[in-house]
């Protein structure tokens, strides 16, 4: 497995979780690596991206609450998730992305983790 996440819960209302992922080669050799999230019978939506250089992206309904961050010694990942709200409970998943193939035949690859469930309830 690339990359395995793991961290999820039930947790209550204003509480807090760590997600984390793990994954099996440098974070260095992804473009970006991210937490995405689904809730059920909703699609897939990003949560938060950190590319291997740029700016850090987080969905609006989750800015000033969830942070990610990374360790590169240990290749791993990390969502910090505080204040959590019911509409926060889903599936999160860990992402990565790097490209493949020179060009022109370049291609964009992804992995994920298989998801850790978060549950916050009222």
């Amino acid at each position: 497995e690339q990359l395995v996440d793991s961290g999820g819960g039930l947790v209550q209302t204003g509480g807090s979780l760590r997600l984390s992922c793990a994954a099996a080669e440098s974070i260095f050799s992804f473009n970006a690596m991210a937490w995405f999230r689904q809730a059920a019978g909703k699609e897939r939506e990003l949560v938060a991206r950190m590319p291997l250089a740029g700016a850090t992206y987080y969905k609006d309904s989750v800015k000033d609450r969830f942070t990610i961050s990374r360790d590169n010694a240990t290749n791993s990942i990390y969502l910090q998730m505080n204040n959590l709200k019911p509409e926060d409970t889903a599936v999160y998943f860990c992402n990565a992305h790097r490209t493949v193939n020179p060009p022109p035949h370049s291609r964009r690859m992804d992995y994920w983790g298989k998801g850790t469930l978060v549950t916050v309830s009222s």
